[in-house]
């Protein structure tokens, strides 16, 4: 990826988008009208109405500044379009752990779209650079966190 753009997959991207349109389309013209009818409650300087609204301002405000200069940045990518025999930004790995034989599956994503609740990792996380370029049945070492070597196989990777 050239200079500092940065990967998202087209989920990840509709999803800031529909944010930022939730953000400037209903949240600011929300917050607009709350502040105009605490500056009808009279002294700004002891005004609570005002001084929140102003600060959720201050948050929508920022927050909408965040998406847009993350999407102006990303790098979008169709993953249904990759194929490869390596695993690569935006696959889909079934990984196995070999000393439980607990197995995971982990979607390879961009850093704004990361959530490992829903078994998405960013592709700088640990986990993710140590999937990057392996291939099925592939056996692996990782060095978790907590500083403790575990084993991994890749039982299959896909993209989707």
């Amino acid at each position: 990826m050239a200079g500092n753009r940065k990967p998202m997959t087209l989920h990840g991207k509709a999803l800031l988008e529909k944010e930022l349109k939730h953000l400037i389309e209903v949240e600011r013209p929300q917050i607009i009208s709350a502040i105009e009818v605490a500056r009808g409650h009279g002294d700004l300087s002891e005004n609570a109405d005002y001084s929140a609204a102003k600060e959720r301002q201050a948050h929508i405000e920022g927050r909408i500044s965040t998406i847009s200069d993350t999407l102006s940045n990303a790098e979008v990518v169709d993953t249904s379009k990759i194929n490869s025999d390596k695993v690569t930004f935006g696959a889909y790995v079934h990984i196995k752990e070999e000393e439980t034989g607990r197995k995971k599956l982990y979607q390879i994503v961009g850093e704004d779209e990361a959530d490992v609740s829903q078994g998405k990792i960013s592709i700088n996380s640990p986990l993710a650079r140590s999937l990057i370029g392996r291939k099925k049945e592939e056996e692996f070492e990782f060095h978790s966190p907590g500083g403790r070597e575990k084993i991994y196989q890749i039982l299959e990777f896909y993209f989707k």
